[in-house]
């Protein structure tokens, strides 16, 4: 099977066998997170459009100062090496993508395969907006490196019984649900900038396993949540919130 990505005006040709195992990761980038982090790392405007062409993987044009790049969306599912490879590729088009080349090949069985349909992302709540909640948290704790899509999480009916989870991380989907609970006037902004902390650092340390037993809050995980600048401020208030509720 013959492969194409653009090199500007150059076409270069990729003969790859349909041999070995599928090997796509299983965490996809956002879309927007991905543009985002290509322009902050290429220091470039990009505007990136994610295609199922299949004949060309990957192709740039520059149009008036801007770099209008394609790829195909099993570039979504790439590991961190390769996304830096392809923002180098931006940088430089003459620089060597062997990583690019390589992912190709490792993952040409899934290009007629259907994959994970793209989630409905909501970060814009009645009060608060958790893209701009992630960005800051993102940058400083964890120098941008999380992927992660998050989104308020679905409402739940009147009758349905209310849960105490406020977020949870998703390794499948690659994805933090914050409940819509804590989308209230009444909760300070610093309690949500916290449960989006803690579910960054699942999504930052995953889960370990210590004598055969999956550990989600490990000694480690512990450790990294209190170095959360208002750590005990939003555990005392959660407390609160809980006594209130106890006694009501």
């Amino acid at each position: 099977m013959e492969m194409v990505y653009v090199k500007k005006s150059f076409v270069v040709k990729l003969t790859i066998m349909t041999e070995g195992q599928m090997s796509l990761p299983l965490l996809p980038y956002d879309e927007i997170f991905l543009n985002n982090y290509l322009q902050k790392i290429t220091g470039k405007d990009i505007s990136l459009k994610i295609t199922d062409n299949s004949t060309t993987m990957l192709s740039l044009k520059m149009k008036k100062g801007n770099v209008h790049l394609r790829i195909h969306r099993i570039f979504l599912h790439a590991s961190n090496d390769v996304i830096l490879e392809i923002a180098n590729f931006v940088k430089n088009t003459n620089a060597k993508t062997p990583l690019i080349r390589d992912f190709i090949k490792q993952n040409i069985n899934y290009l007629n395969k259907k994959l994970p349909k793209k989630l409905s992302i909501k970060t814009q709540g009645e009060y608060y907006n958790l893209g701009d909640i992630y960005e800051k948290v993102n940058n400083e704790y964890f120098n941008g490196r999380i992927t992660a899509s998050i989104t308020w999480g679905a409402k739940s009916p009147r009758y349905a019984v209310r849960k105490r989870t406020l977020g949870s991380y998703s390794s499948h989907t690659n994805t933090i649900r914050i409940n819509p609970i804590l989308d209230k006037k009444s909760v300070p902004r610093y309690f949500i900038e916290f449960i989006v902390y803690h579910e960054m650092l699942h999504a930052d340390m995953g889960v370990k396993t210590k004598n055969g037993r999956r550990s989600v809050h490990s000694r480690e995980f512990r450790r990294r949540e209190k170095l959360f600048v208002n750590y005990e401020k939003a555990i005392t208030w959660e407390k609160g919130k809980r006594r209130t509720a106890n006694n009501g």
